[in-house]
């Protein structure tokens, strides 16, 4: 009998294997085949149906194992030919990754699609290092801002949320930092706290703080590189406040 051909996208999570959600595990064991992305945590690969196959199509700067192109067309060819095809993917599918253009892809080769959310990094990241994105006084919302656009560069509305209150991700900005930097000191916002995160969540995670008029520096103090996220807003000075508020409670406790 032949497999129903069928494509499931799934979030991995920001690193932390821990944070992978428990559908997600349970449609992993479901697997035919598993096309994997470079950030997932390969520990991952253990909650697989020992019976799949497991492709790595992962993409990293300048390196290109698969093209997006030949991405969706693996897909499709293994759902017809396998059955179940899962899509892992790095943080959560829909937040810069690509998730709904390869189920748009599928479905028009007659391919059932689903989608099982992930942590996005854009969240969780800050979260671990005790920065939240809203805070009462300090932030009443905030952007997920691609640093890179399709074209290759920055997209327009940074310049936008430079004259915003809110707290601002930025994902795959790294190689823009400088004119991100440049278009919030055009808004006089060389004070604004910034924190850039470094494989944030795991055991090789790194963190740079500043302000607009430090960072750049930082990063060069802290040999800061991608894959990483930046962070501006008054809500990166949370993490150093709940530090002081700990070591004051500690020194009372003695």
């Amino acid at each position: 009998m032949k497999k129903q051909p069928k494509l499931t996208v799934i979030g991995a999570g920001p690193g932390d294997a821990d944070l992978i959600t428990l559908k997600a595990i349970k449609v992993l064991k479901q697997a035919n085949v598993v096309l994997y992305d470079a950030l997932v945590n390969t520990c991952l690969l253990e909650y697989v149906n020992p019976k799949a196959e497991i492709i790595f199509v992962g993409k990293r700067k300048g390196c290109y194992r698969y093209q997006q192109d030949q991405i969706n067309e693996l897909i499709v060819a293994r759902a017809h030919s396998c059955g179940h095809v899962i899509r892992l993917k790095g943080g959560d599918p829909f937040i810069f990754g690509r998730g709904a253009e390869e189920m748009e892809y599928a479905a028009k080769f007659g391919v059932e699609v689903a989608m099982v959310p992930g942590i996005s990094s854009s969240l969780a990241v800050p979260a671990y290092q005790n920065i939240p994105l809203t805070k009462r006084g300090a932030s009443e919302s905030f952007w997920v801002i691609t640093g890179t656009t399709k074209n290759h560069q920055i997209s327009e509305d940074i310049s936008l949320a430079a004259k915003s209150n809110a707290t601002i991700v930025i994902l795959m900005g790294m190689a823009n930092l400088a004119k991100i930097v440049t278009l919030f000191k055009q808004e006089s916002k060389h004070n604004l706290p910034v924190a850039i995160i470094q494989e944030g969540t795991t055991e090789n995670e790194k963190i740079g703080v500043g302000t607009i008029n430090t960072i750049e520096q930082v990063v060069i103090d802290n040999e800061l590189t991608n894959p990483a996220i930046i962070v501006l807003g008054e809500v990166v000075n949370h993490r150093k406040q709940l530090y002081k508020i700990q070591e004051q409670a500690q020194i009372l406790s003695v």
